[in-house]
């Protein structure tokens, strides 16, 4: 007895057999840049009153490599302030090496910029948790991010916009 991904091959063909199953698989995935930065320690560190305002800006760009491989890379831009004082600062560049086989044109795009930074976007999360509590502060965990939602918003940004007429 034979054995696939899809089951038994005992029996006769398997549903949709003839068809190549889509295929997305994580072939590797680093930091690709990383900066953190603490200028005002270590004054910056004292217990504060004040809670810090945190901004954080993310964007996602993919490379292809090959027919099959895709580059994708989460930015992650951040920084914590008071006030009067910036506490913290960081840009992450994560990047995954991604193998795609067998998808419809129409939609490689949605799976490169949706699929693929969701699978990125926790071992995100986790350098950036990690190397603000080694700065010296509590843990930033981000929250999940909706890449839905940002794909739509970067499709509506290339769309041109109607011509209003007078």
């Amino acid at each position: 007895m034979t054995t696939t991904n899809g089951g038994s091959a005992q029996g006769g063909p398997a549903p949709g057999a003839g068809q190549e199953q889509p295929q997305l698989t994580v072939v590797a995935q680093y930091i690709k840049d990383f900066s953190f930065e603490n200028p005002n320690a270590p004054q910056s560190l004292n217990v504060r009153q004040e809670q810090p305002q945190i901004g954080i800006q993310i964007n996602v760009a993919a490379t292809p490599l090959s027919e099959t491989d895709i580059e994708v890379v989460i930015k992650l831009d951040g920084k914590a302030e008071t006030s009067s004082t910036l506490l913290f600062r960081f840009e992450l560049e994560f990047a995954g090496v991604f193998r795609i086989r067998n998808v419809p044109q129409e939609s490689l795009n949605p799976i490169v910029m949706i699929e693929c930074p969701r699978l990125l976007f926790p071992f995100a999360r986790e350098v950036i948790a990690t190397t603000v509590r080694n700065g010296g502060f509590p843990p930033l965990l981000l929250d999940p991010v909706d890449f839905v939602s940002l794909y739509r918003q970067k499709m509506a940004q290339a769309q041109p916009m109607p011509a209003t007429g007078s």
